[in-house]
């Protein structure tokens, strides 16, 4: 099957390798400078219970429980834009009660009513609301147009300060580039990505840096799409320090339905690597909503949309695949084969007993860490590759799983030490299975 190309202009590829040549961890032509305790304008979708907005200001307005610690995140958070009001919005009851103003533009909300940047960091967050689905199965987030104004406030101001961007950048390749080439630019500090990364690992396996990966498989149980961008982040955290350093993405495919059974039945991907990461979740000792070990060749999964995958092939060589695995949305696992060891590594992603609502607590913490910094915990180019490879395979599920080359993808980035913002299971002997969760908007 020959491969689908995307149109991508030689003058967009060259900007895309010569840019992402120059990483923003470099820290060139930053602007920021801390404050003892940085102001930050939050501007998000919606605010609802366990929303992605809700989740991340419980604990920036609050504590962040912290590898067993309550910790203060330094940081103030001033000002409050949403998009939308669903019906069981908190926003609006919130903002009275905390005397946290929320203002009806996102300009109004960074310049705290004024005409000038008054605050040092954004929180962006582009995740949750009713917005429109194109014909890719894209959910259409505001991230782009969000970004786009926090940044013309910024230029008028003469004055940049860090902007975290929830999950990936956007959900078109060339939107999401426009937003970090802007953000390199102007020299605006950039974190991005989700909290999956930051989870517990069972067992606490690492990829070591001189190792060669020959072939990795991330699972999850979500959603196509919305878990597929998930699932390559945890792809891509675990192997981007391997031996040679990353180096980008040379073709994506998106296999469902036929085809997902046909490849599997082909040895596509590893079924050894695939039952590896499984068992990892079934040894750790965590609870799912299923436990298709044997679903790895082909146990009924309970979701209609049954399961799916997205194969990788990266620029040195290394096969990659994300595969869909029954239906929890709790899952996130791990395996990989390295050169000249027998036996895979693998592991599972705990994301707490609240499930990923406890994942959030590592991200504000490393979130809070970057506002007051100015340095993100995690290279913004990893969230820019997963953007650029989920977009990808929406195009090949569009094809009826025909491959994408991404020449624009075949780019490398430093890699860089992120365990210190990792949790590693302390913060499970202060929240367990028996903590009542939280049902209300009360960080402090």
């Amino acid at each position: 099957m020959s491969p689908q190309k995307r149109s991508i202009p030689r003058r967009e590829f060259l900007a895309v390798t010569g840019a992402v040549a120059v990483s923003s961890a470099t820290g060139r032509g930053l602007s920021f400078e801390a404050a003892r305790r940085p102001k930050v304008a939050a501007i998000f979708t919606e605010l609802r219970h366990r929303s992605h907005a809700y989740n991340i200001l419980m604990n920036l307005m609050g504590t962040c429980l912290f590898r067993g610690k309550r910790v203060d995140p330094g940081v103030d958070v001033v000002a409050w834009y949403a998009d939308q009001f669903p019906a069981n919005d908190m926003a609006r009851e919130a903002s009275k009660r905390l005397s946290v103003p929320m203002f009806d533009t996102i300009d109004k909300a960074l310049c705290l009513g004024g005409k000038n940047l008054a605050v040092d960091a954004v929180l962006l967050i582009g995740e949750h609301g009713e917005y429109p689905t194109n014909e890719l199965g894209q959910k259409m987030y505001p991230r782009k147009e969000f970004f786009d104004q926090i940044v013309k406030t910024m230029q008028r101001s003469q004055r940049f300060v860090p902007i975290f961007n929830d999950k990936h950048l956007s959900y078109r390749w060339d939107w999401a580039k426009q937003m970090y080439d802007e953000a390199q630019r102007l020299g605006i500090p950039l974190m991005a990505g989700s909290s999956v990364p930051l989870a517990e690992r069972r067992p606490p396996t690492e990829v070591p840096g001189d190792a060669r990966v020959i072939e990795a498989v991330a699972i999850h149980g979500g959603g196509r799409e919305v878990y597929d961008f998930h699932g390559l982040e945890v792809l891509q955290s675990m192997i981007e320090a391997r031996r040679g350093g990353e180096t980008g993405i040379s073709r994506v495919e998106f296999l469902a339905d036929a085809a997902y059974e046909k490849a599997k039945q082909e040895g596509r991907w590893s079924i050894d690597l695939a039952t590896a990461a499984m068992t990892a979740e079934r040894d750790s000792g965590m609870k799912r909503q299923d436990r298709p070990v044997a679903g790895i060749g082909g146990t009924p999964t309970t979701k209609p949309e049954g399961d799916h995958a997205l194969l990788v092939t990266y620029k040195d060589g290394t096969r990659g695949a994300v595969l869909k695995v029954g239906s929890s949305s709790d899952r996130w696992n791990f395996a990989c084969r390295l050169e000249n060891q027998a036996e895979p590594l693998a592991t599972a992603f705990y994301n707490g007993p609240w499930g990923n609502l406890n994942l959030f607590s590592a991200l504000s913490h490393a979130i809070a860490h970057f506002f007051r910094t100015g340095k993100s915990p995690s290279p913004v180019e990893r969230t820019l590759l997963c953007s650029g490879a989920l977009d990808a395979a929406m195009h090949s599920y569009q094809a009826n799983g025909k491959p994408v080359t991404t020449p624009e993808l075949e780019f490398g980035y430093r890699s860089q030490d992120f365990r210190a913002f990792r949790e590693i299971g302390e913060s499970w002997r202060v929240v367990t299975k028996d903590t009542p969760q939280p049902k209300t908007f009360a960080p402090y």
